[in-house]
């Protein structure tokens, strides 16, 4: 199989799919890897590096799209690249089109195979592939809510930490999964309040055990989250329904309410957003506010450390790469029914509930 690894265009998207170990593992089983020219400089990988691994390093993006049979890539497919799809081909990346009409739209047109990291998903519930970059989204989280804290920023002047005869800053965290629990370990670590609100008494218990009592939790409902979220400094939204649209749990009129200066930061953007006010941002311009209150919701957040994140993605992702390549994407879904849960869409039919749910279309299962 020709697989074709394009350099990321998304604003300020450092990561790369493959690193050079990933290349020599499917080189190894004779398969061709195709690689844009600087893809990994971003991550710290050369071309030469990749060269060495056994890859072959392609110029324009159009050559590498035509000629590869399976595209690797971090993010989801920005219009620039919509065109550059063909039938038959697949492609695996982050996707979130539950999101995304305008994307969902292009891949259904394209009548590629489309499976998405973030719904491949174990027996347990589980999200292999998504979890090592929620564990960073989750930690950037309360740093760049404690950073826009800051007066210069916007922020309301806070100090998260406090000082001696100074009470610490309140952050509040919408969820207790991946994220929420990442979020809280920095957050607590940085010497904040911490709120935790989750429908799971079971995650709840789990957090109260392991942080030994300095995080609150609460159940997540709208009495508790009113009143959390206006005595807050920083919000954090880490609420995910694997594939489908987030929830709205904050309304605008809630962050109407909210202290001045307080900080959102909503990693849930990705699926649309837990903040009604919420929409996407980029490393280039991050924030924006509304009624005074700073809003970061930038929807690659893993991407602005891609020293670290590119190497925890290529960790989970090369198991079902080399899955799909050695055994082709149909035999591979229908052995392997996690990765069957990440079939998003098949040659134009939505194969996931959530993604067509979100749009009012059919949902055809693969089987």
């Amino acid at each position: 199989m020709i697989i074709g690894i394009p350099k990321e265009i998304k604003d300020q998207e450092y990561r790369v799919a493959i690193v050079p170990a990933g290349v020599k593992t499917l080189t190894g089983f004779c398969h061709t890897v195709l690689i844009q020219t600087k893809a990994g400089t971003g991550s710290g990988i050369s071309d030469e590096e990749y060269i060495a691994a056994g890859a072959v390093i392609i110029v324009s993006a159009d050559e590498l799209f035509e000629r590869s049979d399976m595209i690797i890539k971090v993010k989801e497919p920005l219009p620039a690249e919509y065109s550059l799809l063909r039938s038959g081909q697949v492609l695996f990346t982050f996707l979130h089109l539950a999101a995304d009409p305008k994307l969902t739209e292009a891949l259904i047109k394209s009548s590629i195979i489309a499976i998405a990291y973030e719904t491949v998903q174990l027996d347990d519930g589980s999200l292999p592939i998504l979890i090592p970059m929620s564990e960073i989204a989750g930690r950037v989280a309360a740093i760049a809510g404690a950073y826009h804290l800051q007066m210069a920023q916007g922020g309301s002047g806070i100090l998260i930490s406090g000082v001696p005869g100074v009470l610490p800053g309140k952050v509040t965290i919408l969820g207790a999964g991946t994220v929420g629990q990442n979020a809280a370990k920095i957050a607590v670590g940085l010497g904040a309040r911490v709120v935790m609100l989750n429908k799971s008494f079971k995650n709840l218990k789990y957090i109260d055990d392991i942080h030994d009592g300095r995080i609150a939790t609460l159940s997540l409902n709208e009495h508790n989250i009113e009143q959390e979220v206006l005595s807050s400094d920083i919000v954090i939204g880490a609420v995910l329904v694997p594939g489908s649209k987030a929830p709205f749990l904050v309304s605008r009129e809630l962050v109407a309410r909210m202290q001045k200066g307080s900080v959102i930061v909503d990693v849930s953007i990705d699926q649309g957003g837990c903040v009604e006010t919420s929409r996407p941002t980029t490393h280039s311009e991050p924030v924006y506010s509304v009624d005074r209150i700073i809003h970061y919701c930038v929807a690659n957040m893993p991407g602005a450390f891609p020293r670290t994140s590119t190497v925890a993605l290529a960790n989970v992702t090369l198991p079902y790469i080399t899955k799909l390549a050695n055994l082709g994407w149909e035999r591979a879904v229908n052995e392997d029914r996690t990765l069957a849960k990440g079939v998003n869409i098949v040659e134009g039919k939505v194969t996931h509930p959530g993604v067509a749910n979100a749009f009012g279309l059919k949902y055809e299962p693969l089987c």
